[in-house]
């Protein structure tokens, strides 16, 4: 019975100390993110690593060819091509881009980000260089043209997404009308459910839906609906200790605002000027 219970001890002993060593690595991990600037660490190796899901038209994703291409890839390249640094993007699973900005995975987050006070709490983030919004794209067979019609009907969301967010903090606009919701890792396989009738609403960004519905044969088949939700800023997220990175990409924004550089690839990519005017 002795030997059973100093086995219990030290059993319990090294539970403690394990789970100990743990809290303080994740405590470490969380105060290097908030504290440490890693300019000079970027341009040593010369290279920025972005975090992005290559999937999210048109603001980076891979043409058929595995190409990568978007307007936030084009952004980003001119930023740092000022400053003589390559930049490297690095496909990640996009529910999870906030642990591997702090984990050091990645450099920053920029792909259509969302500012959100929520996001606030663990990331910095640049001035805002674009608007969006998130719609309800359903199909116009359905005749569902408010969110009142999605009474009983099945939405689609990404996970991870600022829609996502929207979604739970907003119910009375969409959430308390819906029946069930189905979570996905790409906007690509929702569009594939919308289109198969598994789901019947899709609440997605506009940049998305405009450019995705505008590249379909059948794009008249798709109806959009705005539901009320706040416009949203996207900016490229980084870790609170970066504030060197910070400075630096605000005054690229800035000087590519001015030059007429975030009005050229907003044309290229949209048709039209979407560009935010980038303040110093």
């Amino acid at each position: 019975m002795m030997k059973t219970k100093i086995k219990l001890t030290l059993s319990a002993l090294l539970g403690l100390f394990l789970l100990t060593v743990l809290l303080t690595g994740c405590t470490n991990v969380r105060e290097r993110a908030n504290t440490r600037d890693t300019w000079k660490t970027v341009q040593k190796r010369d290279k920025v690593i972005i975090g992005l899901d290559d999937s999210f038209v048109p603001m980076g994703f891979r043409e058929k060819n595995g190409q990568l291409v978007g307007y936030d890839i084009d952004l980003a390249r001119a930023v740092f091509k000022r400053y003589g640094i390559k930049v490297d993007f690095q496909t990640i699973d996009w529910s999870m881009k906030e642990t591997e900005l702090r984990n050091g995975t990645i450099d920053l987050i920029w792909n259509g980000y969302t500012k959100s006070p929520a996001r606030e709490k663990n990331v910095a983030f640049s001035k805002t260089y674009l608007k969006n919004e998130q719609i309800l794209v359903t199909k116009k067979a359905n005749n569902i043209k408010n969110a009142a019609a999605m009474q009983g009907k099945v939405l689609g969301l990404q996970s991870g997404s600022s829609g996502y967010q929207s979604y739970t903090d907003s119910p009375k606009l969409l959430k308390n009308y819906v029946g069930s919701s189905v979570q996905y890792d790409t906007f690509n396989n929702a569009f594939m459910d919308l289109n198969a009738g598994r789901i019947q609403g899709l609440l997605i960004d506009s940049v998305y839906a405009n450019y995705y519905i505008k590249h379909q044969t059948q794009a008249a088949d798709y109806e959009k609906t705005p539901i009320g939700f706040p416009t949203e800023d996207f900016a490229v997220g980084m870790r609170k200790g970066d504030q060197t990175l910070r400075r630096k990409i605000n005054h690229a924004l800035y000087e590519l605002s001015k030059n007429g550089t975030l009005k050229r690839i907003s044309e290229k990519w949209f048709g039209v000027d979407n560009s935010v005017k980038v303040g110093e």
